[in-house]
């Protein structure tokens, strides 16, 4: 019998250290390929390149293992290996470890969960891993990916065994920083973070502006099932999503639409 195939990718670049933690966390579990954008897509959602070529080549993770990279968005990264470019069909997806929470609402925008989104569009069981690493970190700082790449293994070799996922859906899973208190299966949550707009000048005396966002620090009281709260709190959250974004609760409420003239 075939070892599960277990295919990799990520929206931070293939040097990431999230990437081979997640690769070391796995190789126990089946044959492992990797394809990873050949930068950081962070932030990147769906983002396909349809304008010009996808160009693969091989390269070597940051801990010298050879894997496969492209010019493509996380998003290609799947397609380009569903449409042909893995050895074989993925038993599963696996996108991450990402530096940085992708939770609430915020999922739409984040690469890594674009990944696996692609990967449930196409049929097969995915899943995006996610560790908050923390502003306090510093920018050259790696993170401490040991519990984080212990959560991946136990997700996928359940996912591997107990095959729980219909098509179109996948799992969100994210990670606190420092040693988890436990697991909790969540929905999402909303806003995490409070914007701000920060107006400047550049050097030439043009106005620029740049938004950013302080994420919360303390859990949301009354919203103990959702994965804001889980990960303030300590806890793994391991949110089911689904492709489907119908708002079929409203369905009927516009049905006296159809009978307009347009």
């Amino acid at each position: 019998m075939a070892k599960p195939f277990i295919f990799l990718t990520n929206d931070d670049g293939y040097l990431s250290a999230g990437l081979l933690a997640l690769r070391n966390a796995v190789l126990g579990l089946g044959e492992v390929w990797v394809l990873a954008p050949d930068r950081n897509w962070s932030a990147a959602s769906r983002t396909r390149i349809f304008h010009k070529p996808l160009r693969v080549s091989t390269a070597r993770l940051s801990g010298g293992e050879e894997v496969r990279i492209t010019n493509g968005s996380p998003s290609d990264c799947v397609s380009l290996a569903l449409l042909g470019l893995a050895p074989r069909r993925p038993d599963l997806v696996m996108a991450g470890i990402n530096a940085g929470a992708n939770l609430g609402r915020d999922v739409t925008m984040s690469g890594t969960v674009a990944a696996a989104m692609e990967a449930a569009h196409q049929g097969v069981q995915a899943v995006a891993i996610s560790l908050d690493v923390g502003e306090e970190e510093g920018a050259e700082a790696t993170p401490d990916y040991t519990h984080a790449a212990r959560v991946a293994a136990r997700v996928a070799a359940f996912l591997l065994s107990e095959r729980p996922l219909s098509p179109g859906t996948l799992l969100n899973v994210n990670v606190p920083k420092g040693k988890p208190k436990g697991i909790k299966v969540t929905r999402l949550g909303s806003k995490i973070y409070r914007d701000e707009l920060v107006r400047g000048k550049d050097p030439r005396g043009r106005e620029y502006y740049w938004i950013v966002g302080e994420m919360l620090s303390e859990p949301l009281t009354g919203l103990e099932d959702t994965d804001v709260w889980a990960l303030l709190s300590g806890y793994v959250s391991i949110t089911p999503l689904q492709l489907d974004l119908t708002a079929y609760s409203v369905l009927e409420a516009l049905k006296g639409m159809e009978g307009l003239n347009p």
